[in-house]
């Protein structure tokens, strides 16, 4: 059984593009970055915590022929040394949306695979390039609503994708979810769950 611990809907889309069967459940855990934390190690911390949390709620439903086994994932942004989550409101939108305008940043996402055995996780990185951000596409994109609920305060499938002129690296890690480097962590865990058997995951 496959569960995907996060409420996002491109992520979902992805991995249903990616031929997969799995149920999705959030994960209720505290965001905060602890003091000292980088990017890096505070999105596959997250990613850890998210799955661990909703593998621990379904436990009971874990067995031998048919394991239980829960993905996790956190992105987030690092721009000028400084992490950039979810905004929380549109003049935090504004500043983010501000800070990346004409600048280089860095996309992170957090993947964990928690199973009965110990988690897999791993860490993509994409650099994203960005064009200078006029006032009056700022104001368009910010009343369409569409930063608020995105880290970094943009999506790069949609209207902030002309501001993009190229990235190095997975473009699906910007959207939230780095397909290919998820897939090879879930082959990973089947392999350790069941090895030399039949694969149970669907991948």
């Amino acid at each position: 059984m496959l569960i995907l611990a996060s409420a996002s809907p491109r992520r979902r889309e992805l991995l249903a593009q990616a031929g997969l069967s799995f149920t999705v459940e959030s994960a209720n855990v505290s965001e905060d970055v602890q003091p000292g934390e980088s990017a890096a190690t505070y999105v596959q911390r997250l990613s850890v915590e998210k799955a661990q949390a909703v593998w621990a709620a379904h436990k009971s439903l874990d067995t031998p022929d048919d394991p239980l086994v829960v993905i996790g994932a956190d992105t987030t942004v690092l721009c000028n040394h400084e992490i950039l989550g979810k905004p929380v409101d549109q003049a935090d939108a504004r500043r983010m949306l501000g800070l990346l305008s004409g600048r280089t940043h860095q996309v992170l996402t957090g993947i964990a695979i928690v199973s009965r055995i110990a988690p897999l996780s791993d860490v993509e990185i994409t650099q994203v390039y960005f064009d200078l951000i006029t006032e009056k596409e700022m104001a368009t994109y910010l009343a369409s609503g569409e930063p608020l609920d995105k880290a970094g305060a943009y999506g790069i499938q949609g209207y902030a994708a002309r501001w993009i002129p190229k990235i190095e690296g997975c473009y699906f890690n910007v959207m939230g979810l780095p397909i290919a480097r998820t897939i090879a962590l879930l082959s990973a865990a089947e392999d350790k769950l069941n090895p030399g058997g039949a694969a149970r995951l669907g991948i």
